[in-house]
């Protein structure tokens, strides 16, 4: 009987929500096409999967023929283009400022004769500093072109001199690197950026539900209407019943406020406690994040199924970053609905989630160095889910890990959503014996 009537709330509670998602079309884009545009698009933006022809200018102030060979180089480069040749500075900085390229190259005067006379010659290099991404390619790519012009003139010069050719290259570079890529060596920005993009920003996405979700039962005063309909049976969605004395859990309608009121008398604490079912709760939650919940489940599957296309990565480690992201999604739900059931507030909720998934990112060691951020950032990341869960996730899909690994992330992240929702359940009690706070925005 008691198994009954808690599933008979979940139904109940899921059944609520739909007819409310399917009169509201805006809650359903949030829902259903939202999320689904964001997965799409993000993939679509890194479909280019490298970098590649970022724009540059050269001053060739030299014309000699080893300033010529530099310009064919750098026009040669996969990751850099020529996009134009200045005759001045000023007009190169201006070029820059309206981001037309991205650094200039500076071949000085005497730049050939200095190098065949055994001079120094460097090749001056201006890059916009600003884009950490693109001033990091453009300086790699141009001192790989510097190295390979610099080897070329002195192996040349060595043969001259009498030297063989395969001698003339060791002695010009004894010692060389012998650089072995061990993840992601293709260099693949889809699989360094968007397949990490895509569940931030699930992950935001889920916890403005989870605010919106508990606050607008808030806000429109129908958090006892709610708890009403899923505790008890049979359901009817359409009727409003008055009674002359109110309950705590009553629904505060339109015309009762307008009347006052007055007449009805609200019971003791004591009383609506023993009316409040946490189970039911906990149950009724469930029910009412159950759409939601199957949705960014079907999300989630679509963004693993465009992060692994043309990988060859075991089962278990999609499974297990399958049902980490699923956990993700779900802990984000219950944090939503917790910002806004503490602080009676659907604007306060939203702007707690903003405050606290909006950045995370930025903190989860992705971009930016995990170890070279402060203490007290590495304790706000560790404190942040979607740090734990991308651990995972490159683990397992990028790096192919074994699945032990990440196990124990899996395990944190249960136990935080189990513990999540208690809280939710409580939080949602508390707000059942408060209605003199329903309805702030």
């Amino acid at each position: 009987m008691r198994l009954t009537k808690l599933s008979g709330a979940f139904v109940r509670s899921a059944a609520y929500e739909r007819r409310f998602l399917a009169k509201n079309p805006w809650d359903f884009t949030m829902v259903v096409w939202i999320p689904l545009a964001t997965v799409l698009l993000i993939w679509w933006i890194f479909s280019h999967t490298q970098v590649t022809d970022l724009p540059i200018g050269v001053i060739d102030q030299d014309s000699g023929p080893i300033a010529h060979t530099a310009v064919r180089y750098l026009e040669a480069s996969p990751t850099l283009t020529v996009k134009q040749r200045y005759y001045s500075e000023a007009e190169a900085e201006s070029a820059i400022l309206q981001r037309d390229i991205y650094a200039i190259v500076v071949i000085p005067h005497n730049f050939s004769r200095n190098i065949l006379s055994g001079k120094p010659a460097p090749l001056i290099l201006q890059v916009n500093a600003q884009y950490g991404t693109h001033s990091g390619i453009i300086q790699t790519s141009v001192q790989t072109i510097a190295g390979t012009l610099s080897a070329g003139v002195e192996i040349q010069r060595l043969i001259k001199q009498g030297m063989a050719p395969s001698q003339a290259a060791i002695a010009y570079s004894p010692i060389k690197i012998q650089r072995i890529s061990l993840f992601n060596a293709a260099t693949d920005y889809q699989q360094f950026l968007a397949s990490t993009v895509i569940p931030a920003l699930l992950h935001i996405l889920a916890m403005v539900i989870g605010a919106t979700t508990m606050g607008r039962e808030l806000r429109d005063r129908k958090l006892g209407h709610w708890y009403r309909f899923i505790n008890t049976s049979p359901p009817n969605l359409t009727l409003w019943t008055h009674r002359k004395t109110r309950s705590i859990l009553a629904t505060d309608h339109p015309k009762n406020r307008q009347e006052g009121c007055k007449k009805d008398k609200i019971p003791s604490k004591s009383t609506a406690t023993e009316q409040i079912d946490v189970l039911v709760l906990l149950f009724g939650l469930l029910g009412k994040y159950f759409w939601p919940i199957l949705a960014y489940s079907g999300w989630a599957m679509l963004a693993l199924w465009f992060a692994t296309p043309q990988e060859s990565i075991a089962i278990r480690s999609v499974t297990v970053t399958y049902i980490g992201l699923i956990l993700l999604l779900t802990l984000s739900f219950w944090l939503g609905a917790i910002f806004t059931l503490s602080s009676f507030s659907l604007r306060m909720g939203l702007s707690s989630t903003a405050f606290m998934s909006a950045p995370s990112y930025a903190f989860a060691g992705v971009t930016f160095p995990y170890m070279a951020i402060s203490d007290s950032a590495q304790r706000w990341s560790n404190a942040l889910p979607l740090t734990h869960y991308l651990k995972l996730h490159i683990a397992q899909l990028q790096m192919q890990a074994p699945v032990a690994v990440s196990l124990p992330i899996v395990y944190g992240l249960t136990l935080a959503t189990s513990i999540a929702l208690f809280l939710t359940a409580l939080l949602t009690k508390r707000a059942l014996l408060h209605p003199e706070r329903w309805g702030a925005r």
